[in-house]
């Protein structure tokens, strides 16, 4: 089953690049704006083993690790207690709501005033877009545990702090992992969208505002298909993960859907 969804992604993927590079030499589109197929792949087999680039990849990877890092600390323990205390919830969701829809893009220049170092300039507008999912499926995966779960191990003289910990803890874990793998993501967004806006040193997004000045966009694009690849392959890892660390919730989920 996994192996024929992989199959048809790969199938498709394959389609679009062949009927893109038709249409480029055919002349459909313009091969001077958008580069042929075969030329943007060329440049991201020659950026894999380029020293400089690595480079650049390395300095965003940190910065993304260390952002998804720091969100889980935060967003974790902030959303167990928000689902734990009801009260501390409904206090703190009008505000919750509030700064959630606010475009985490728009904060870049606000993050390049406050943090002058720019691996924290980046961290700090990637957290903050990173925790919303975080937190957000851990307040809802408290919910979903079961009561009668919890009312059984106090009954047998276990306190709060041991009910969230051996069972709340236990059974949001999958919802918690969800929030993660989104969390990902967007990190990866963040972390790239900051280096296009604010420049800098190293990191991707640098890279790709230096050869888009110099009207390399074949190494843009090379550069940006790089940076979807790494996405899908986290992606991929933490699904994978899930599936097989979470096996018995995909199983309950199969059975009541």
């Amino acid at each position: 089953m996994i192996g024929s969804t992989v199959l048809r992604g790969v199938i498709g993927a394959t389609g679009l690049l062949v009927v893109l590079e038709a249409a480029g030499r055919t002349g459909l589109i313009d091969a001077t704006f958008i580069p042929l197929t075969s030329t943007i792949l060329s440049r991201a087999v020659e950026l894999a083993v380029d020293g400089e680039f690595l480079g650049h990849a390395l300095a965003s990877v940190e910065a993304w690790f260390w952002a998804l890092a720091l969100t889980i600390a935060i967003a974790v323990p902030a959303g167990l207690l928000l689902g734990v205390a009801r009260p501390a919830e409904v206090a703190t969701r009008p505000l919750i709501e509030f700064l959630r829809p606010i475009p985490s893009v728009a904060l870049i220049p606000l993050a390049i005033m406050i943090f002058q170092n720019q691996l924290h300039m980046r961290m700090s507008v990637a957290v903050y877009a990173a925790t919303w999912p975080v937190l957000i499926n851990t307040i809802y995966g408290v919910r979903d545990v079961d009561p009668l779960a919890k009312e059984t191990l106090r009954s047998f003289g276990f306190g709060p702090g041991a009910t969230v910990f051996r069972v709340v803890l236990p059974s949001a874990a999958p919802f918690i992992a969800t929030g993660v793998r989104l969390a990902a993501s967007v990190a990866i967004i963040l972390v790239v969208s900051a280096e296009v806006v604010a420049g800098g040193t190293n990191g991707v997004g640098v890279f790709i505002s230096t050869a888009g000045s110099g009207n390399r966009v074949d190494l843009m694009i090379a550069a940006t298909a790089w940076v979807g690849l790494f996405g899908i392959a986290v992606n991929s890892l933490l699904v994978a993960a899930e599936k097989r660390v979470f096996r018995w919730h995909h199983s309950r989920m199969a059975g009541v859907s």
